[in-house]
């Protein structure tokens, strides 16, 4: 977009939904926002981007019932103002007289000043029929705010669940961290944060989270750059417990970055031998950096690959592991809260591709485990391909393969494994499940 103030918040909102919408960028790659000078600026660039990621066929269906007639292609920047605007009037609800301005002039900075009056009078149409319309959306599909194949998959995997699974999606999620035990108790983190200004709150079924509130960036959070706490959602928590793990083991972690649960496990069991894998040079850029940030960095124990955990033959010493982690890559239809941009990336073709990836994955790692040894199978997705079929297929085509049933308190039951739907515990979507191999 050019434009006239580079330092707008709004014009910064609407760059990185173009970004995400027409270049295929997660909403952290697409930010536009972080060369604002003003960190309030920032934060509400940010915060109208999520936005509107968050309802946007919702707010398309709004603007399609409030224009005369369609804009042109090339006035896609004028297209996301107005979808800009109805967010901040649908769900910020305050100053509206003041958003409809700002919005409008944003056109003038984006050199359209025809599109002023456009978008103050689109604007202003909603604030005066605003009962009217949200009344007719209630009636449609696009109330939901997700694609229609997603919507679909919802239904079909979770029939009676299909609806909470979207309300919670459709809710910004919490920020959750993750004590550093191996610096640090339980206790004395809480109290730091809690000087700190803020409210801390444990989870029931992850002893090493604590909720922050309010959420704030890690930069104004106490003992964060110390590397006493880390951000974390007590979903992903789990897999250090789930793989039973004991000093002087040898682990696998086959997709590491970022580094999240590569860092637990060496919290809580400082004596393993651990080889984190990865497969790009940033990715693995992102799992030095929490390594160097928590303290991991030379630890002779520690073996950081850049390779393909599918391609065993170029990395693999021949040494059998006795634990592997395969946090497999998935559509990660669990984590729609933080990431309302899922919606509108992932395809059908793209799951395909995932459930495809993923089999072969536990295909090529299985011979690395040793015999008696354990796989934790996880994933951020709650659909049914990616995870329950997925581990059934593989267990039935391996002999010396078994999952048993993994009792716990969090999550559900399923034949293989357990499933935490988003928004359970307040947690995201994860599936987990624990594969023996048979000595």
């Amino acid at each position: 977009m050019k434009r006239s103030d580079k330092n707008n918040p709004r014009l910064a909102a609407v760059d990185t939904l173009a970004n995400v919408l027409d270049k295929g960028y997660n909403l952290s790659e697409a930010d536009a926002a972080g060369s604002l000078p003003d960190e309030r600026d920032r934060a509400l660039a940010r915060h109208l981007a999520y936005g509107m990621c968050r309802w946007l066929n919702s707010l398309e269906w709004l603007s399609a019932q409030l224009l005369r007639r369609p804009l042109k292609k090339r006035d896609s920047d004028i297209s996301r103002l107005i979808l800009l605007g109805l967010f901040q009037l649908w769900h910020n609800g305050r100053a509206e007289h003041a958003a409809i301005h700002a919005t409008a002039e944003c056109a003038r900075l984006a050199g359209k000043p025809w599109a002023v009056a456009l978008i103050n009078a689109v604007l202003r149409r909603f604030q005066r029929e605003r009962s009217k319309w949200l009344t007719q959306l209630e009636t449609i599909p696009e109330r939901f705010a997700h694609p229609e194949w997603l919507l679909q998959a919802f239904q079909t995997n979770w029939p009676d669940d299909w609806l909470a699974i979207v309300q919670a999606n459709n809710r910004a999620a919490p920020l959750w961290l993750r004590i550093n035990r191996a610096r640090q108790e339980h206790n004395k983190v809480a109290s730091l944060l809690e000087r700190g200004g803020f409210a801390v709150a444990a989870h029931p079924s992850a002893p090493d989270a604590l909720k922050l509130s309010p959420a704030a960036p890690v930069s104004d959070i106490p003992g964060f750059s110390d590397g006493l706490i880390s951000v974390q959602d007590p979903a992903a928590q789990l897999a250090a417990g789930l793989l039973e793990l004991a000093d002087d083991l040898r682990v696998l972690d086959a997709c590491a970055a970022p580094g999240g649960k590569t860092c637990h496990i060496l919290e809580r069991f400082p004596t393993i031998s651990m080889t984190a894998l990865e497969i790009s040079d940033f990715r693995m850029g992102l799992v030095k950096e929490n390594f160097d940030r928590l303290g991991f960095t030379g630890n002779t124990r520690l073996e950081l690959l850049i390779a393909d955990a599918a391609k065993p033959n170029t990395w693999w010493d021949g040494i059998p592991y006795q634990r592997i982690l395969l946090d497999a890559p998935c559509t990660a239809t669990g984590v729609i809260r933080r990431h309302p941009e899922i919606k509108w990336l992932r395809t059908m073709d793209q799951l395909e591709k995932a459930v495809l990836a993923q089999e072969n994955l536990l295909t090529q790692l299985w011979p690395l485990l040793e015999p008696g040894g354990i796989l934790v199978y996880a994933t951020c997705s709650v659909l049914a391909e990616e995870n329950i079929r997925q581990i059934s297929r593989f267990v039935a085509n391996h002999a010396n393969a078994q999952s048993p049933v993994l009792e716990a308190a969090w999550g559900r039951k399923q034949d293989y494994g357990r499933q935490v739907l988003p928004g359970e515990e307040d947690m995201d979507g994860f599936y987990y499940a624990c594969i023996h191999k048979k000595g």
